[in-house]
């Protein structure tokens, strides 16, 4: 188990920050010369800590709706989610949800607690629906590049010799 100190979770809050900064930039940032700085990044990235580590064991699809539909309470509503640190995601969407969020959490205990005490509390809000991840199949970083992502097509029969 990789054992987070001071620097290494300032190191994790500058890379939410920006993950583009340079090794010299995030060493400066947390004020680590850059050989050491890119050691811990390395490490903490080979120990998972980086993806999977920070605490955070508990991943939530909600979908949330709101009582009314009107700009001010749509505003409010936005901006409450956007001030809530634990709510990583959040889309509006059509369908039986009016928004849909992603929460992370420690455990269940924590997501009881952010329920009670933030969810429910949101501007507008009149129903959540919660869905605990199980298991995490597919979490791309990127986005697809147009002409290089393309679908599986089926092999084309070859022809027979006539």
């Amino acid at each position: 188990m990789y054992v987070l100190d001071d620097k290494d979770r300032a190191l994790l809050a500058e890379l939410q920050r920006d993950s583009r900064q340079t090794v010299q930039q995030l060493a400066a940032a947390v004020g680590l010369s850059a050989t050491p700085c890119w050691k811990r990044v390395k490490d903490m990235e080979v120990a998972g800590v980086i993806r999977e580590s920070v605490g955070l064991a508990l991943c939530v699809l909600a979908e949330v709706n709101l009582t009314q539909h009107t700009e001010n309470t749509v505003r409010e509503f936005e901006r409450a989610v956007a001030a809530c640190p634990q709510i990583v995601s959040c889309h509006s969407t059509t369908g039986a949800a009016d928004y849909t969020i992603m929460v992370l959490v420690e455990d269940i205990k924590s997501y009881e607690a952010f329920l009670h005490d933030t969810a429910f509390k949101l501007p507008g809000v009149t129903h959540i629906r919660s869905s605990v991840v199980l298991k995490e199949v597919k979490a791309a970083a990127g986005v697809p590049i147009a002409g290089t992502a393309r679908a599986a097509r089926p092999a084309r029969k070859a022809r027979r010799a006539r």
